[in-house]
């Protein structure tokens, strides 16, 4: 996988989502995880960052600009990334990210975030589906339990997907 042709996806990291309870880990050190991630593939001017959030549709939840539904610190969007607004589980439905990938010439996508059984599963399955290399990190994302996390997984394994580690993208710091 190439950083060139890749793309992190960062899947729900609104404060909401990443206040409920996970497992194996909890929501913070999800976003802790990716938010190193995303800074890591943000020093490369060639790699793509794509920052997913879920708003409903009906505007219940407040819409965008709701505080709840902002981004947490550590995945707020900088100059060059794209922020992606979904109203389902799946980032490619109803939306312009497969457009976007197509567009800045990605081959291959890294998954992120929360959580694993739903939008990060959901997003993965499509990724595989569509052709796209796709790794998910498994240390950077969580489920409503163990058992959860590790079945969602598994299927995402089956049908294609790579799982990886922070520590398989991001270099360790030196000193």
């Amino acid at each position: 996988m190439t950083r060139a042709h890749t793309a992190l996806v960062l899947i729900d990291l609104q404060r909401w989502i990443v206040d409920m309870p996970w497992q194996p880990v909890d929501g913070a050190t999800v976003a802790d995880a990716c938010g190193r991630l995303r800074e890591h593939f943000a020093h490369d001017t060639d790699a793509t960052v794509v920052l997913v959030r879920y708003v409903r549709e009906d505007g219940a939840d407040g819409g965008a600009g709701a505080a709840p539904n902002q981004l947490v610190p550590a995945c707020a969007p900088h100059p060059g990334d794209h922020l992606v607004t979904k109203h389902g589980l799946d980032a490619f439905e109803g939306t312009s990210l497969q457009e976007l990938l197509r567009g800045e010439g990605v081959t291959s996508v890294v998954v992120a975030g929360l959580s694993t059984a739903h939008g990060v599963a959901a997003t993965a399955a499509t990724a595989v589906r569509l052709g796209y290399d796709t790794a998910v990190v498994t240390d950077a994302t969580a489920s409503q339990s163990q058992a959860q996390h590790q079945e969602a997984l598994d299927r995402l394994v089956a049908l294609g997907a790579r799982p990886v580690l922070v520590a398989d993208l991001v270099p360790a710091q030196a000193g």
